[in-house]
């Protein structure tokens, strides 16, 4: 009996080894299927998005979204308020936010991903490839995804790289740029929703910034 108990842990503790070994190592088809098509060295298992979003300059943001194993990581998720640039420049925006979330990255020797994708095409690719440089990040790979077209650009070259329109791989960053829009769009509108509502709120009489600051603490919204 006591032999048999004996087996029978033996025989859950491999399986569960068996899982785990398997969960770590799990890897979706598309993955490989972008490694291939953009010719990596890795298999793409962390990948990290951005956008830029503003209006006429103003209320600039960006965002980051992280997708590890094919899935969005959203408590991976990153927004940042555009500092050092003024007025409508995307291209010095991606430059700044890039180096930002990477130099932080360094600095806290945080996990750094296989493949960075900017939401935009040459311009914005360039301006993001140079921060990486900067920071001896040039061998991680990035690429660019314009939206006219759907097509993905890599920095050394000035031609769109030939990928199937209707290859699992394209399908896959488009779901990955669309959110990094969505999300970056998102924080963008918030706050210009608030910044419009505080310069409603600064033309009223005895009514200071401490007071402003706890009706927002109080209140998320007011539409």
């Amino acid at each position: 009996m006591l032999e048999v108990c004996i087996k029978n842990n033996d025989l859950m503790l491999k399986d569960h080894i068996f899982k785990e070994i398997k969960r770590k190592v799990y890897i979706p088809k598309t993955l490989s299927e972008l490694k291939d098509d953009l010719n990596m060295s890795v298999i793409p298992k962390r990948i990290e998005a951005f956008d830029n979003s503003n209006i006429q300059g103003k209320y600039a943001v960006a965002g980051m979204v992280c997708f590890i194993d094919a899935k969005p990581a959203k408590k991976k998720y990153r927004r940042f308020n555009i500092k050092t640039v003024k007025g409508i420049d995307d291209f010095k925006s991606m430059r700044e936010i890039i180096h930002r979330r990477y130099s932080r990255q360094l600095q806290e020797n945080r996990q750094l991903p296989d493949l960075v994708l900017i939401d935009g095409g040459k311009g914005q690719l360039s301006a993001a490839k140079s921060s990486l440089d900067k920071l001896g990040l040039g061998y991680i790979t990035i690429i660019g995804l314009a939206k006219k077209l759907e097509e993905v650009f890599i920095p050394s070259s000035s031609e769109a790289q030939n990928i199937n329109k209707t290859s699992p791989s394209i399908y896959l960053l488009r779901k990955i740029r669309d959110e990094v829009h969505r999300y970056s769009v998102q924080y963008h509108r918030n706050k210009r929703s608030k910044g419009m509502f505080d310069s409603h709120l600064s033309n009223i009489k005895g009514l200071g910034e401490k007071r402003v600051k706890l009706l927002w603490n109080t209140y998320s919204s007011f539409s």
